[in-house]
Formats: structure tokens, sequence, C-alpha cells
């Protein structure tokens, strides 16, 4: 059969042996498409509203997207006393347990300055340099992410970044989510503004009469904030964005030996973030992929946001392969943003899986540990993005600063081969830069 089987947008399973190539891109095709002309051109035209009109597009995009009137864009104090009183008292001891874990990682992340002699008398060095000021983002919509707070600003705290700013959507009251800025406390974010959707990206990256404009913008979001982030990334007067990033995906590896309630929970942990997720799995075993089918429809009877995920599991894919090294083919070809390997030895397989955001190992590693309070990063590349990505870390939320320094005698040593290699590509200006100091060396003898 080189065709796509009809039955596979209905989670089917398919024989991926039996597929030719141009279907196997299919099968592997992200459900949403990141280029959407007409949603491109809404997004640049409320950028342009923020740019020229700042606070007050900002409250007329708050009334027409988040369905509230706000006299004040910034959090303010007393909201921050009232939210740690609506979070649960066992929620915020999880909470603080999880930024602990998340800080100590990142911690261990933290690169050093390093200097090298690579001439006699030319030292060059390394600085590492925080980013001023970031811009953070945290969704709000159908299930509030109060972990994409710390998994942004933990790294960012102990990146050193002098400020961090933070915006999330507001509630239809006007109030921001009381996990979410219980989070912001937490991590000592101290400025939160209550906005959403492709208008915070824009106020985040130009500011405005009350958002201070960053440097550089982090955070998951629809595709308007993702489409607003690419645009500000490419307007050189905007803000560096931490990772392209679209819709949640999953590629489950599994064997034989894995538990089918397992796998299909952790396929429907993904498909439950959005109708527009994606998860996979890949296995040899008929037995296993049969059996996970079954339970997800079981599993899927009793999940609160059955309708979400259920919308999702339309673009689902069960692929059965002829082996593991097969299966760690198809991975490899998908670049899954999350990557579980559910197999004997899952550890082995390591060194051989490489194009992914974030692998979890075993049976007993389920992605929502890394999701909320592992130590890594839950801010990965989707897309395919992790073929050229990694996650959000420490290095995200600074800059390399490279120095030279000459004495004379550097100069007289390489000092020839600058200015032989400038007139090789046709720079005198530069091959006389240093042409006048070696004459003046010259002159001094």
């Amino acid at each position: 059969m080189n065709a796509l089987p009809q039955a596979a947008a209905a989670g089917a399973i398919i024989d991926w042996s039996r597929l030719d190539d141009v279907a196997r891109e299919t099968v592997l095709a992200r459900p949403a498409p990141l280029a959407d002309p007409a949603r491109s051109a809404a997004v640049r035209a409320i950028i342009a509203a923020v740019r020229s009109r700042g606070d007050a597009a900002l409250r007329e995009f708050g009334a027409r997207f988040d369905h509230c009137t706000l006299d004040a864009l910034a959090v303010e104090p007393a909201e921050f006393v009232a939210a740690r009183d609506q979070v649960p008292a066992a929620t915020q001891a999880a909470m603080r347990r999880a930024i602990a874990r998340v800080e100590a990682f990142h911690r261990a992340q933290l690169g050093t300055d390093l200097r090298c002699d690579t001439a006699p008398g030319l030292r060059c060095e390394q600085l590492i340099r925080p980013i001023d000021r970031v811009g953070l983002y945290a969704p709000a919509g159908s299930a509030p992410l109060p972990s994409t707070v710390w998994m942004l600003a933990v790294p960012a705290r102990v990146a050193g970044c002098r400020e961090v700013v933070l915006a999330t959507p507001p509630r239809a009251d006007g109030s921001a989510d009381p996990a979410i800025l219980l989070a912001a406390q937490l991590c000592g974010v101290g400025r939160v503004f209550k906005l959403g959707g492709a208008h915070a990206i824009a106020a985040l990256a130009y500011g405005t009469e009350s958002v201070p404009r960053c440097a550089k913008l982090f955070g998951p979001g629809n595709a308007w904030v993702t489409a607003a982030k690419l645009e500000v990334a490419a307007d050189p007067q905007g803000a560096a964005i931490d990772l392209p990033a679209g819709p949640s995906e999953v590629l489950v590896i599994a064997d034989d030996s894995a538990d089918p309630q397992f796998v299909a929970a952790d396929l429907l942990a993904q498909a439950e973030h959005g109708s527009d997720s994606q998860v996979l799995l890949v296995s040899a075993s008929e037995r296993l992929l049969g059996a996970v089918a079954d339970a997800i429809a079981r599993q899927l009877a009793t999940l609160p946001r059955r309708r979400i995920a259920a919308a999702a599991l339309a673009h689902a894919r069960l692929l059965r392969v002829g082996s593991l090294d097969e299966a760690i083919a198809v991975s490899e070809r998908y670049a899954p943003e999350h990557l579980i390997v559910n197999v004997r030895d899952a550890r082995a397989l390591l060194p051989r899986l490489n194009q992914a955001g974030s692998i979890f190992l075993g049976p007993w590693s389920p992605e929502t540990v890394g999701d909320y309070c592992a130590g890594p990063n839950h801010v990965l590349p989707t897309l395919g993005f992790a073929r050229a990505f990694g996650g959000v870390g420490v290095d995200s939320f600074q800059r390399r600063v490279y120095v030279q320094e000459l004495n004379a005698a550097a100069i007289a040593s390489v000092g020839p081969d600058a200015a032989l290699l400038a007139r090789s590509e046709g720079l005198e200006g530069h091959a006389r830069a240093v042409d006048l100091r070696l004459a003046a060396l010259e002159a001094a003898r």
C-alpha cells in the first residue's frame, strides 16, 4: 500500500512498512500549520496598534479578546495578597518543592567566564552576561499554566537578569489567575501585567506607557501568541524570542513490556492540552498497539477534558513498525517535543536519540513529572524544531561577550596574517588598521 490509509486520521493502527515516503510524511505531519496568512495579517495589525497607541490599544484588545475592561494593566499588591489566600496550602507546598528542584537543576547549568591565550601576548576571553530585562508569558486559557512561571522565572533569576516582567491573560472579571500570581511571588517576579495574546507580546516587545520594553521574550501560547513572537523577532526594533513553539506533542516508543494503561495515560496527558496537540505511539508490538487503543477509549470516557482530548486524538497516530530500530528512525524523523521511551533497558537507546526536546526513560518516567517538578525545563521546541533548537535553560537568559587583548609582540606575530586575510577578501581598510600598527612598531625599534 503506497497511499495513506483512510482510517489513519481516526487513530487506527498504521503499518509503517506499507507506506511510501510521501505517505510517511503525511502520517507525521503536524495537525495545525504554523503559517496562516490571515492570522499573520491580523497579528501585524494588532502589533502596529500597540506600537502607535500603547496602553489605549491594550485596553481595547483586552475588552475585545479577554472580555474585561481594566483600569490598571499591572497587578496591584493587594491582588498578590489575595491570590495567596486562594491557593490551597498543599498546592503551595508542592509549588515550592517544584521550584526548588527546577532551581537546583538550572543552577547546575550555570556557565563560567573563560580565558585562554591563543598566541603569545594574545589573550581571548568569554564573559557570560545576563540579559538585562526579559518578558515572560504564562498562558491562562482553559488550563492556566502556573508551572510555566517557574520554568521561566527560575532560570531568569539564576542567570542574573536585572528585571523580569510577566504577562498573563486576565479572567472575565479582570483578575489574574491566583496560582499564576502565587508562582510569580514565589519566584520573585513583582511586575505582572494582565495581558494576553498577540497584544501582550507586542507590549513586551515594544513597550507602552505601563509595560516596559523587554529585550527577549519567553513562553508558550496559542497560535496568535506564536505568530506575534515570530513577527517581533523578525523586526530589528522588536525583541528576540526563546524558540519557535506550537501545539504540544508527544511520541512514545514502546515495546511489549510496556503497560498499555501507562502508555494510554501518557498519550491522553498530552492530548488534553489542546485540540491541536498531537500524540504518536510507535511500536513493533501489534498486541500493545491494540491494547493501548482500548485503554485510551476507556480512560477518555472519564477524562474531564475529554472533548479537547478527543479532538486531538482525531489526528493521533498508532504506528506499527518492524523493529525497535525502525521505531527510533521514526522518532528521529518526527523530532518530537516530548519523547517517552517505555521499553526494556530504555537507557541503552539514549545514545541513538538525538532529535527531541525532552526524553523520558522507562516505565516510571511520565512526561507529567517533567511538566512540573523534575527539574529540566518544560519550555521546549515543537513542530520539528527539536532538530535545531534545545529547550529553554539558563543560557537562554544570558549572552556571551567576547574580549580580545593583544600586546605589541602579539600584533607583530599575528597581525601580518590578519592583514593578508583582509586583503584576500578585498577589505583594504581592515588591512591598513593592522599595517599602521606594524609600521609604528617597526619605527620604534
